[in-house]
């Protein structure tokens, strides 16, 4: 996966983030936006005090779900053990250490600051100090409240029995002298009969309210404070005239004064602190609620944004450390194309471009690796094809001769199938092989010798015969001290066959031309001795002349019949080739032999699918004759004597073959003469010539074929022959006998 720049995962997490972090930061603004409203004016604090709790409960509520949440993923990576969990934790671990710690301490400190702050609004000294205030400022009024009051039944008692010209003139003296707003004098039923006022445009005095006059009516002096508009505080005083009138009657003054702006400020700021306090005092424990719950929630909106901060720090950091994770175990499960995002431009960011770059690096070495590999298994192919198609025998062990490389004509000479024999040992292939156990032998003499280096000639024996083989050791090149040898070995037993057949046809070839002459002249000078001597000799004379010249005609003949079997053997006369029932002519051989041989029980097991080969039938016939006196020599003495003669029709790689066995239940051939039996003068026979089965061989190979000869695991001997079917096929090959020639000429 390749992923250029920044990475997105780690981008929403950022918005993710930032989101949370401005809804914890509003719901803590608006809770402390009503605190400090419900503070500013108490008598707002008990309407704001439920949205104050119900703001707190939300935000413990918003921020347990969240810090839950987090704390319960972080847990289940840990358990799962996800690559960087434990990393996260313990940066979490470490980071709320540091920080609860402290939060702890100043939200203990806190409280005990806020509980004493607020305790100590709420002081005795405070309160009395507020009690005074308020008793002073109550004092003052009151003493203007006397003053005026004093003013104003002295100004009745002047009044009474005054003239009526001088009233008015009094009032407004009065008036001035006091400063008062407004001075009047009532007569019965309160009507006016004189005022004074500050301010010509007000018209007539205010009307006296009810219990003024009713006071007044009683003879006793009326004081009041009354508030105005604007903070201001007026004095209305009023007092009964000394005449003789009572009840409704009577006359009285009227007088307002007004209160100093200063004193009636005072007076108003100490009563409504008063007030104020009386109030606060009232909200004492659910203030201090109020500020534990907002402190509560200041508290876990610090831990939860510390540890939120911690957890969101940690998967940023670990999070390339997680990619660096997955991206190493993709590089060691050999996927080399592994790209991992930038998460940033600082240190991280430059590791995973390093790691971006490892793998890059890794994957071109990979692709030239791969490359050079090719190239190496296209070699190895057409090496192993050359190997393959070699008839000689190539085997490379090392020093513990265990087999490296095999190809199957190695096999094929050793008698054992090489082909999955790469990486064991050839002592174990060897178990159950006599030729291959001794060619291993052969080879470890040789290396505990020392001799790593050598050609030689192994002779191997085996079921089929002695085997000759051509063998060259060659170490191995290579830095390595246990690189191994190199083994290379050759079946000349064929190769010594053609030449010990050449020699012997040679050989032959000159008996038959040195000794077929002078047998002749033996023959006929025995014979003429015999006529001329023998009418004129003595009986027993003529006796002795007899035998002794049959004598010497018999040694002739059979001097003659040797000979006659080197020419055969020396001379190659001209095939005459043609089409015939090779199953029939076998069947004639062995009606033949039945006959002659009857106490012998001839089994024949002929392939019908053979229909006929293209052969010189005499030759053939031959072979056949040669073969089955053979056998019935060697079955002489036998209890149950059993000849068997089987034929197969075998594909080939090229043509097809006509394969015939000829078994027998007899002795067998002697183990020491298994690889020479179609040697000429090799025979375990005490009349044989030894040239029968030199004759058939030589007889086969001019067909094309090849004949083999063994003992069978139950008893007896087996011959097997094959021959082509068609001409052709021999004409191909080439035959035995042009290269029996050729040997000849190189011979000579």
């Amino acid at each position: 996966m390749v992923t250029p720049g920044v990475s997105e995962r780690p981008r929403r997490l950022r918005w993710v983030a930032v989101a949370q972090a401005l809804l914890w930061s509003a719901i803590g603004l608006g809770a402390f936006l009503l605190l400090a409203e419900s503070v500013q004016n108490s008598s707002a604090f008990g309407r704001l005090q439920p949205w104050i709790l119900l703001v707190d409960f939300c935000g413990v509520i918003v921020l347990s779900v969240l810090l839950a949440r987090k704390l319960w993923r972080l847990v289940r990576d840990y358990r799962a053990h996800v690559p960087g969990s434990r990393l996260t934790a313990r940066t979490v671990g470490i980071f709320g250490a540091l920080v609860i710690a402290p939060l702890l301490i100043v939200y203990l400190s806190s409280l005990e600051f806020i509980n004493q702050g607020i305790d100590s609004w709420f002081k005795v000294e405070v309160k009395q100090g507020l009690n005074d205030a308020l008793g002073l400022s109550r004092a003052a009024l009151e003493l203007r409240m006397r003053e005026y009051s004093a003013r104003t039944v002295a100004l009745a008692a002047a009044l009474t029995g005054a003239a009526p010209a001088e009233v008015q003139s009094r009032l407004d003296a009065e008036r001035r002298a006091s400063q008062a707003t407004e001075i009047a004098l009532f007569g019965p039923h309160e009507q006016i009969l004189a005022a004074s006022l500050d301010s010509p445009l007000e018209g007539l005095p205010s009307q006296p309210p009810a219990d003024l006059v009713r006071q007044v009516q009683q003879r006793r002096p009326y004081v009041t404070l009354e508030p105005r508009a604007g903070g201001r505080y007026l004095i209305r005083t009023a007092a009964a005239l000394g005449d003789a009138g009572a009840g409704h009657d009577a006359r009285f003054v009227v007088a307002v004064y007004p209160v100093p702006a200063q004193l009636a400020a005072l007076s108003e700021a100490v009563q409504s602190s008063y007030h104020q306090y009386g109030d606060l005092a009232a909200l004492r424990e659910p203030l201090k609620t109020s500020f534990r719950l907002t402190l509560t929630l200041v508290l876990l909106l610090a831990m939860l944004a510390a540890i939120y901060g911690a957890i969101f720090s940690a998967q940023r950091l670990v999070r390339p450390v997680q990619d660096l994770i997955e991206g190493t175990r993709a590089v060691g499960k050999g996927d080399f194309g592994t790209r991992l995002p930038l998460p940033s431009r600082d240190e991280m960011g430059f590791l995973v471009h390093s790691f971006n770059d490892m793998t890059k690096r890794l994957r071109r070495a990979r692709a030239e690796a791969t490359h050079s590999q090719q190239a190496v298994e296209r070699e190895r192919e057409r090496l192993a094809i050359i190997l393959a198609r070699l008839s000689t025998g190539v085997l490379a062990i090392d020093r513990s001769m265990t087999v490296r490389t095999a190809n199957e004509a190695a096999g094929a000479i050793l008698g054992t199938d090489l082909s999955a024999a790469s990486g064991r040992s050839l002592p174990e292939l060897a178990a159950g092989n006599e030729r291959l156990g001794q060619f291993v032998a052969a080879l470890a003499v040789r290396f505990a010798g020392g001799r790593e280096e050598w050609r030689e000639q192994l002779d191997l024996d085996g079921a089929t015969g002695r085997r000759t083989l051509m063998c060259a050791c060659t170490p191995l090149p290579g830095e390595d001290a246990d690189t191994g040898f190199v083994i290379v070995f050759d079946d000349i037993t064929t190769l010594l066959q053609a030449q010990r057949d050449a020699a012997w046809g040679e050989v032959a070839r000159r008996l038959a031309h040195e000794i077929k002459n002078p047998l002749t002249p033996i023959q006929l000078s025995a014979e003429r001795l015999r006529r001329r001597l023998l009418s004129g000799m003595s009986e027993r004379d003529a006796e002795i002349l007899e035998r002794g010249t049959r004598t010497i005609v018999q040694q002739v003949q059979t001097m003659q019949q040797m000979v006659n079997a080197f020419s055969e053997y020396a001379r190659a006369p001209e095939m005459q080739i043609t089409r015939f029932s090779l199953n029939q002519l076998i069947t004639e051989v062995a009606d033949l032999y039945r006959s002659q041989a009857p106490s012998t029980r001839i089994r024949l097991d002929l392939d019908e699918h053979l229909e006929g080969i293209e052969a010189d039938r005499g030759r053939v016939r031959q072979i056949l004759n040669n073969l089955v006196t053979n056998a019935l020599e060697a079955l002489d003495g036998v209890g149950t004597p059993t000849l068997e003669i089987a034929t197969r029709l075998e594909p080939g790689a090229d043509a097809e073959y006509a394969a015939v066995t000829v078994c027998d239940n007899g002795p067998g051939f002697p183990r020491e003469l298994l690889g020479k039996v179609f040697d000429p003068y090799v025979t375990s026979k005490p009349k044989g010539t030894g040239l029968g089965l030199a004759i058939v061989k030589k007889i086969i190979e001019e067909h094309g074929g090849r004949i083999d000869a063994d003992n069978r695991p139950e008893g007896g001997a087996r011959v097997r022959m094959v021959l082509p079917v068609k001409d052709s096929t021999r004409s191909a090959t080439g035959g035995a006998r042009e290269r029996l020639d050729q040997l000849r000429r190189e011979r000579a």
